[in-house]
C-alpha cells in the first residue's frame, strides 16, 4: 500500500485482505489505517470500521447477523495478538495489530491536528464524558462535538431511539466512536449508517473506560504476550468469565481445523488460498 497524502478524494488505496475463519482482515499498519480513515472522512460516504478480536471470531461462528455486518464492513483490522499469531500459523501473516483501544488514542491525536470532529457514544453514564475531558486535556485542539450514554436498551430499541439519533445527528461528527460492546455496537452502527450518514463509524469496546480510568488496561508487556484477555478477566470475572473461558476457548480448535482443511485443499489442487485485494476510494 502506497498512500499519497496530497492526493484527492478519489485516490485509491489498495490493501490485501487476510482470510481467517469467517473474517477477512485488512493487512494494514496503524499508519495505513489512519490514511484510510482520512480518505473516508474526505469522501463523506458512511463507512464502518471493525476491529476484530478472538471474541468476534467466535461470535461469527454462531451469529449470522454479525457475519453479515463483517461482510459489509469497509475495513476490518486485527485487534488481537492471539489472532495475529493465528494468521501467522495459517501462513497468512498480517503486518501489525491495530487494536481499537490504540486506534482510539491515535484517532484523537490526528483529529486534533486535522480538525476531525468526534462523537463518543456509549459506555456507562458519565464515562464517555470523562473520557472526552481526558482526551481534550491531552489534545487541546481536539473537537469532541458530543458525548452520550443512552439508557440500557435492546439493540432493536436503540435503533429506534429518537434521542440517540438526535444527539448524534445534530452534532454532525466526522467520526463516531461507539462503546456498546460487541456485537451490539457493530450491529447498531451497520443498521444506522445510512440514516446517520456519518463518514466513519467505529466500535471501540472498553476504550472509553480505559481513557476515563474506570477500567485499567493491561500493561504493554502483558498485551505483547497475548494475555490482555486474562488481565481483563481478573478485573471483571463475573462479567467476562463466560466469554473468555467458554466462548473463546474454542478458538484454537477452529484455527487448527482451518489449517488442516487448507492443507488438504492445497494437496488436492496445488494452489494456496489467495488473499483478495480491496480498493478504498
Amino acid at each position: 500500500m502506497s498512500p499519497d497524502h496530497n492526493s484527492g478524494p478519489n485516490y485509491e488505496l489498495r490493501f490485501s485482505r487476510t482470510p481467517v475463519l469467517r473474517a477477512r482482515l485488512a493487512n494494514v499498519t496503524m499508519a495505513e489505517t489512519l490514511v484510510i480513515i482520512g480518505r473516508f472522512v474526505i469522501a463523506r460516504v458512511p463507512r464502518l470500521i471493525v476491529t476484530a478480536n478472538v471474541d468476534h471470531l467466535m461470535l461469527l461462528e454462531k451469529d449470522p447477523a454479525f457475519r453479515e455486518v463483517y461482510e459489509r464492513a469497509d475495513l476490518v483490522t486485527c485487534d488481537s495478538i492471539p489472532l495475529r499469531w493465528a494468521c501467522a500459523f495459517l501462513g497468512r501473516p498480517v503486518k501489525e495489530r491495530v487494536a481499537g483501544a490504540d486506534l482510539f488514542y491515535t484517532i484523537a491525536a490526528h483529529a486534533a491536528e486535522k480538525g476531525w470532529r468526534l462523537f463518543y457514544l456509549g459506555a456507562a453514564d458519565g464515562v464517555a464524558e470523562k473520557a472526552a475531558a481526558v482526551m481534550t486535556a491531552r489534545y487541546p485542539q481536539l473537537k469532541i462535538v458530543g458525548t452520550y450514554a443512552p439508557p440500557v436498551m435492546t439493540l432493536e430499541e436503540l435503533i429506534k431511539d429518537d434521542e440517540t439519533f438526535r444527539r448524534v445527528s445534530t452534532a454532525t461528527p466526522d467520526i463516531l466512536l461507539v462503546a456498546f460492546g460487541a456485537p451490539k455496537q457493530e450491529l447498531w452502527l451497520d443498521a444506522m449508517r445510512d440514516k446517520l450518514r456519518i463518514p466513519v463509524g467505529i466500535g471501540v469496546g472498553a476504550a472509553f473506560d480505559f481513557a476515563a480510568g474506570t477500567v485499567k488496561r493491561a500493561p504493554r508487556w502483558v498485551q505483547n504476550i497475548g494475555l490482555e484477555w486474562l488481565h481483563r478477566l481478573f478485573q471483571e470475572p463475573r462479567r467476562l468469565w463466560r466469554r473468555y473461558l467458554l466462548g473463546d476457548a474454542k478458538f484454537a480448535f477452529y484455527v487448527l481445523r482451518e489449517k488442516w482443511g487448507n492443507r488438504k485443499d492445497y494437496e488436492a489442487t496445488g494452489e494456496k488460498p489467495a488473499n483478495g485485494k480491496t480498493n478504498v476510494k
